[in-house]
C-alpha cells in the first residue's frame, strides 16, 4: 500500500526543507530516517536539504522538531530550518508568534517578527576555540572551532581571501579534507568567510550530512559572526551575513564575558504544499 504523507516545502535563504506534521503519522525514528533519505533526493523525489518532523513535546514547550539531513543522518540543529518550522507552526496554529520548541541540541526560542521575517535564539555555544591551527597536506590553516548546543553542532570557521570571486568547485577539496579531518571526531561543517569593506561578511558553508555546499547555513553563519565578534575583528553586536541564498542578521548578546544571546534573523518562504506518493518509498 502506498503511504500518503502530507508535506509543506519551505526555504530560508535557499536552504530548503520538507516539513511533515508527524503527530498525524507517528513515524518512528528509523522510519523518519528512511523517509528523509528518500524524499530529500533531488530528481528522484521532492528534493531538499533536509527533512523536519514536527511532534508533540514532552515538556512545556510548544512542540518538538526532529531534523534529518538529506543523507538520513540526524542533525543536532539547523538554524534556517528552525526559522522555517517556527513559521510553519505559527501558520498552522500550533504555536503563537513567540514560541519555544525542543531540538536534539536543546530548547530553541522562535519569534515571528513580521510576516515572513523570523528570528530564532540559537543554542548557545558549549565549546569555543577561537584560535587553532589545523595541519593538512603540509599546510597549516588558522581556524576557529565552535560547537553550538549540547550535543554540540560542530562548526569550523576559516578565512578565505577573495571568497566572493571563488567558485565552490575550487573550495571543495579543502572543504572535504577539513570536514573529515581527524581533529574533528564528529566531523564538522566548514564555513569559509571574507569580511567586506562595509563590515558585511560573505560566508559559504560545506555542510556535513548534505555533503556539499548549500545556499545558506544558519548555524554556520552564526558561528562565523560569533567567532569574528569574540576575536574583536568586528565590533557590532548585529552582524550582516551574506550567503549565496541571500542575507541574514546575527545578533549577539554578552553578559559577564559569556554569550547570552545568539539570534538568527532572516526571511522565510512557503514554497508548496502537497502529498508524498512515492511508489518506491518503503517504510
Amino acid at each position: 500500500m502506498i503511504m500518503r504523507i502530507e508535506f509543506t516545502k519551505m526555504q530560508g535563504l535557499g536552504n530548503d526543507f520538507i516539513i511533515i506534521d508527524n503527530r498525524q503519522y507517528a513515524l518512528t525514528f528509523q522510519q523518519l530516517q528512511i523517509l528523509a533519505k528518500k524524499v530529500c533526493t533531488r530528481r528522484f523525489s521532492v528534493g531538499s536539504d533536509g527533512l523536519m518532523a514536527l511532534e508533540n513535546s514532552n515538556d512545556s514547550t510548544d512542540f518538538r522538531m526532529r531534523f534529518f539531513n538529506a543523507d538520513g543522518s540526524v542533525g543536532e540543529m539547523c538554524g534556517n530550518g528552525a526559522r522555517c518550522i517556527a513559521r510553519y507552526a505559527y501558520i498552522n496554529k500550533i504555536a503563537g508568534k513567540k514560541m519555544t520548541f525542543q531540538t536534539t541540541a536543546g530548547i530553541v526560542s522562535g519569534e515571528i517578527i513580521n510576516d515572513r521575517l523570523v528570528g530564532v535564539l540559537l543554542n548557545l555555544p558549549e565549546f569555543i576555540e577561537l584560535r587553532r591551527i589545523v595541519s593538512l597536506h603540509q599546510n597549516e590553516y588558522p581556524i576557529s572551532y565552535i560547537e553550538l548546543g549540547s550535543p554540540g553542532l560542530p562548526h569550523v570557521v576559516i578565512e578565505h581571501k577573495g571568497l566572493k570571486d571563488t567558485d565552490d568547485t575550487s573550495l571543495t577539496e579543502l572543504a572535504i579534507a577539513l570536514r573529515y579531518h581527524e581533529a574533528f571526531p564528529k566531523g564538522a561543517n566548514i564555513n569559509f568567510y571574507e569580511i567586506g569593506k562595509d563590515s558585511a561578511v560573505t560566508v559559504r558553508t560545506y555542510e556535513r550530512g548534505v555533503e556539499d555546499f548549500t545556499l545558506a547555513c544558519g548555524t554556520g553563519s552564526a558561528s562565523v559572526a560569533l567567532a569574528l565578534f569574540l576575536r574583536e575583528e568586528l565590533s557590532n553586536n548585529i552582524i550582516r551575513i551574506n550567503v549565496p541564498g541571500g542575507s541574514l542578521d546575527v545578533a549577539i548578546g554578552m553578559s559577564d564575558g559569556k554569550v547570552e544571546i545568539l539570534q538568527l534573523i532572516g526571511d522565510t518562504n512557503m514554497i508548496a504544499e502537497g502529498i508524498i506518493l512515492d511508489e518506491d518509498l518503503k517504510l
